[in-house]
């Protein structure tokens, strides 16, 4: 096989901060034709394999395979257990091993040319991913982070400190600064296998954002044929703003009207300079002030409760301390779309 031909069929990663279009994205991708269509975040190396340690033992990927299949993430992909049990049983070794065998099976099943994944925080992630699936391609989504605060907020997706009912839009834009630097520090290694794409521009620009992740993946994206399929939110928007329709539906600069003024004051002194950084204006000058010492001291403490949720997923000793991850746990976090995949595999199966 040529390194060209190489190319055009590696998996492709689609990360980012939660809410920051990467599912958007992803959908476009599958609606273009020659990817698996698998409706569903994997969720693989950021949720379920971490929290069953060593998969080079047998028992443990056992466990990792019983809970997965009698998972939604199982049910999505159009299989049966007996088409990727025993492979995984005899050839898995690492969260890589896992995801690469059930998707290489979604491939050939659809006769398809490459799969894709859509699991935002797989992100931070990125070392492990490119050492198991050494051809993996990534693209970074990043969107306004003002805008993602807001949204992250809405949904009430990340879980706060234990004295908090819910998450503030000062503290999602914490998170969004976080995980986007961490993104962007570890896709800085990957050279030509990784690049970012800015969601303002995937919006309003479609067609030229298509072109360039065309040449990057090796593979035509034609936006008409994406229009035309519209594969889960390419024809539904994935909002989080219930009241908002698909003909009102424009998800950028939400900001502007979503977030008070000290909301908004405060977000741009706590982020102000990753956002200047990547090219999205502040509404006002960030100068230092007296509350300086306050806004580092909320910076530090997000950060480092962000890097310690992180660390427990991984860490073997606190690992322990968790009870088992369950099926059900797994349908509760994980997205997937049962009922469209069903759909599409109904389809498959009459049109065969």
């Amino acid at each position: 096989m040529t390194p060209s031909a190489k190319r055009s069929c590696a998996p492709v990663f689609v990360v980012g901060s939660p809410r920051s279009g990467t599912t958007l994205l992803y959908d476009m991708l599958l609606s273009a034709g020659g990817f698996a269509v698998y409706l569903g975040e994997s969720n693989i190396f950021n949720l379920v394999a971490p929290r069953f340690g060593d998969l080079s033992v047998r028992s443990n990927r056992e466990q990792m395979l019983n809970v997965w299949l009698g998972s939604k993430l199982f049910r999505v992909t159009g299989l049966e257990r007996e088409q990727i049990e025993a492979k995984i049983l005899s050839d898995c070794r690492n969260a890589g091993d896992f995801l690469r065998i059930f998707m290489d099976e979604v491939v050939r099943q659809q006769n398809a040319r490459r799969w894709a994944g859509n699991a935002p925080e797989e992100m931070l992630h990125l070392p492990l991913i490119k050492r198991t699936i050494p051809d993996a391609l990534i693209i970074h989504v990043i969107r306004d982070g003002r805008d993602v605060a807001v949204s992250l907020s809405q949904k009430r997706y990340i879980r706060p400190f234990p004295w908090k009912e819910r998450e503030t839009p000062e503290g999602c834009a914490l998170y969004w600064e976080w995980m986007v630097q961490k993104g962007r520090a570890l896709g800085q290694s990957l050279g030509p296998d990784y690049t970012e794409v800015r969601f303002e521009q995937l919006v309003s620009e479609p067609r030229g954002v298509l072109s360039q992740l065309s040449s990057f993946l090796e593979h035509e994206l034609d936006y008409e044929r994406i229009q035309r399929t519209a594969l889960g939110s390419v024809g539904k928007p994935n909002t989080s703003f219930r009241k908002e329709s698909a003909t009102e539906f424009n998800p950028v600069g939400r900001w502007k009207t979503q977030l008070t003024e000290s909301q908004l004051a405060q977000i741009e002194l706590l982020v102000g300079p990753t956002l200047t950084q990547l090219g999205y204006p502040l509404t006002r000058s960030v100068e230092s002030s007296g509350s300086s010492l306050a806004l580092g001291w909320t910076r530090v403490l997000y950060r480092s409760f962000f890097s310690l949720k992180l660390s427990s997923k991984t860490n073997s000793w606190m690992r322990a301390l968790r009870p088992a991850l369950t099926s059900r746990e797994v349908d509760e976090i994980s997205i997937a779309d049962e009922k469209a995949a069903a759909e599409f595999h109904r389809a498959s199966t009459h049109v065969r």
